[in-house]
């Protein structure tokens, strides 16, 4: 029998924290509402009503499911499984105990014992929505946690602590079972693995409890390998569940160096390239992009537990000041002071390229208020991935302005196809036709490459450029460059290399805050935050806007607008958008003219499938911006556009400088 004091008089040993009470104070002092709002979690728990509410609840839910009599954990209120899987995690029972730590009160205690005591004498290994190996790692997760703030209270009996770590065996010994090659590339195995870590080092020490920790450690060492590319950023090209499997990895590192567990030195390394991804990849709110199946989640608490673990003052410069109400429990008393005495330090760049990925991430500066500019052309990523090669995100004055959709529902139907499909993100269709199409939730088939990345930035631009090959049948290669002129114009140069007639379609979905009016080539989109102004440059263009929606949320979604373009054309299309961002009343006229561009030594005009030019006016500035969409110096040549003559392939001239030789060249 494990009793009560075996299980928590480990003097061996170190947790996440050493006195939930102390910890307590620190949270009463700096965090008055978010411990009102956890001591009410916990109200709604111990009296069975249930809600997914927390900030990393991976489906969240917007209504209470409230059992009057014995809890069904098998109970599923609606069409979707996942409250189930939900339910059977238990996040909830942490609430309880940091409940108890703020107020003492042993009825958070005494409805831990009670539901503990219903569950395990429920429910049962064969119950599959209850025993899935992702519900199993983080039930661990969660029950070992939440079981260490009960520790001074007289419901935790011998009796209650050996029934609890006879079943925190019974679910090691389940995931000791569990090893496949699925768990090997799937989020689910480091969910699973990082959970069977914890309980061989959270249980008293045994020859079995070492075996946990072993095999965890280097299933978790080869996930590591396999799950994250060379760049940190997660395959699964989802944000959310990046930043999920990330917190895994660090409630590992956490345990492993409190308590002098030699791991695999790739998971340190990896993590902490993890954790900087997450730096580049939030929005200056601090939020994930809703790429993928993501939502709109503040991401610090986890920039925050990695700057302590890895004492990383960048990574404190884009954190919380001081250990969050999230993080400071996880992190213990050992973590906030190692962070409050950590010195933070600023990026050494703002824009970054991550080109295992290929997520290209750019922004003016480091600023809450800054323009934020995110392009994609990697692969789908897996079940959690959509139709979103191309895409752009931009984000400006702390509000999002040209927004991915989001996801809304794992459910598979009209909605789970309609957040997933091209239509609901900012890329290009050709033909009328998907580039991805979903089989069911999680597969996808007419899957195709992501081509010709590239990327470049200094301090006044920066450029990413990329194709793909989904109308490759069809004859048509289409290819995006994004040009950044900082700190407020951005240029789309989207190019259609094809054979034949076709036509084609751009999506523009644009963010709730603001409306959206104008028509024919000109647009405005306006809060009280900030305008974007956009004008459509291709030739035989019509646009309309339409009624969309976007989901912050699973389970949310709200309306917004939406522009969609249609053209047409033979042979190659080349189609220019031009945004510029302004403060509200401080607007300046955007003017965009096509030019000419001519050979300085042939004589000759470049026609428009070979070279294409803009003078671009906003306010008092001028840019000229030449792209080239073949080769075209043979046999020595360079450009004339506008009296602008220089040699590249994408070459920006700023006019305001009175720059008309060489300029800068983006891409040569």
């Amino acid at each position: 029998m494990i009793t009560k004091e075996m299980f928590f008089r480990q003097a061996d040993k170190q947790f996440f924290f050493e006195d939930p009470h102390a910890l307590a104070e620190y949270a009463r002092h700096n965090f008055p509402d978010e411990c009102d709002e956890a001591i009410q979690n916990a109200d709604d728990v111990a009296a069975q009503r249930f809600q997914f509410n927390l900030r990393w609840d991976m489906e969240r839910t917007w209504e209470y499911i409230e059992f009057e009599d014995d809890i069904d954990w098998l109970y599923q209120p609606g069409n979707d499984p996942e409250w189930v899987y939900a339910f059977n995690r238990m996040a909830f029972w942490v609430c309880l105990g940091k409940a108890y730590a703020l107020t003492r009160d042993e009825k958070y205690a005494q409805a831990f014992v009670k539901q503990l005591r219903h569950w395990v004498n429920t429910v049962r290994q064969t119950d599959e929505k209850a025993w899935r190996s992702i519900e199993v790692g983080l039930r661990l997760d969660y029950w070992l946690k939440a079981v260490r703030y009960f520790a001074s209270s007289p419901a935790l009996t011998d009796e209650v602590v050996d029934l609890f770590c006879k079943s925190i065996e019974e679910h090691a010994e389940f995931l000791m079972g569990v090893w496949n090659p699925y768990n090997l590339i799937s989020n689910w195995g480091v969910l699973a693995n990082h959970g069977l870590f914890m309980a061989g080092v959270m249980l008293p020490k045994s020859e079995r409890a070492d075996a946990y920790v072993a095999e965890a450690a280097r299933r978790l060492s080869l996930e590591m390998q396999m799950q994250v590319y060379r760049d940190g950023t997660h395959w699964e090209q989802s944000p959310m569940y990046h930043n999920e499997v990330l917190m895994c990895y660090l409630d590992v590192l956490t345990l492993a160096k409190r308590n002098h567990i030699p791991l695999p030195e790739n998971i340190e390394r990896q993590a902490r390239d993890m954790c900087h991804f997450g730096l580049y990849s939030a929005k200056p709110d601090h939020h994930e992009i809703s790429m993928g199946d993501s939502d709109n989640v503040d991401q610090r608490d986890l920039l925050t537990r990695g700057a302590a673990l890895f004492s990383d003052g960048v990574l404190k410069s884009r954190a919380y000041d001081k250990p969050d109400f999230d993080s400071m429990w996880d992190m213990g008393e050992i973590g906030i002071e190692t962070y409050q005495n950590l010195a933070a330090s600023l990026p050494p760049e703002t824009d970054k390229a991550f080109p295992d990925s290929n997520n290209y991430y750019f922004r003016n500066s480091w600023a809450e208020s800054a323009t934020f500019l995110h392009f994609h052309c990697g692969t789908l990523g897996a079940g959690h991935g959509h139709s979103d090669k191309l895409h752009i995100d931009l984000f400006s004055q702390g509000e999002d302005i040209l927004v991915d959709a989001g996801r809304y529902t794992y459910v598979f139907g009209e909605d789970r196809i309609r957040y997933k499909e091209t239509r609901a993100h900012n890329v290009l269709m050709a033909d009328e036709k998907d580039f991805y199409i979903c089989k069911d939730s999680w597969e996808c088939s007419d899957l195709t490459r992501g081509v010709n990345q590239k990327f470049f930035s200094n301090n006044r631009y920066g450029y990413a450029e990329g194709g793909h090959l989904a109308y490759y049948d069809a004859g048509i290669f289409v290819n995006r460059r994004v040009i950044y002129l900082k700190p407020d114009i951005i240029i789309l140069a989207d190019e259609l290399y094809a054979k034949g007639s076709h036509s084609y379609h751009q999506f523009f979905h644009f963010g709730s805050a603001g409306a959206l009016t104008g028509g024919g080539n000109r647009y405005t989109y306006k809060s009280d935050r900030v305008t974007a102004e956009m004008l459509l440059l291709t030739e035989g263009i019509a646009s309309a806007i339409g009624k969309s929606t976007i989901s912050r949320h699973y389970n949310q979604e709200e309306p917004s607008s939406k522009i969609t373009t249609t053209f047409h054309g033979k042979g190659f299309v080349g189609a220019f958008t031009v945004l510029a961002l302004s403060d509200p009343g401080a607007e300046r006229k955007l003017r965009v003219e096509k030019l000419p561009v001519t050979s300085t030594f042939k004589g000759i005009t470049f026609s428009d499938s070979q070279i294409q030019a803009l003078n671009i006016f906003y306010g008092e500035a001028h840019y000229t911006v030449v792209v080239a969409h073949e080769e075209f110096a043979t046999p020595t040549d360079t450009f004339n556009a506008d009296g602008c003559i220089g040699f590249g392939n994408c070459v920006v001239f700023d006019r305001t400088a009175g720059e008309t030789e060489i300029g800068t060249v983006l891409l040569w």
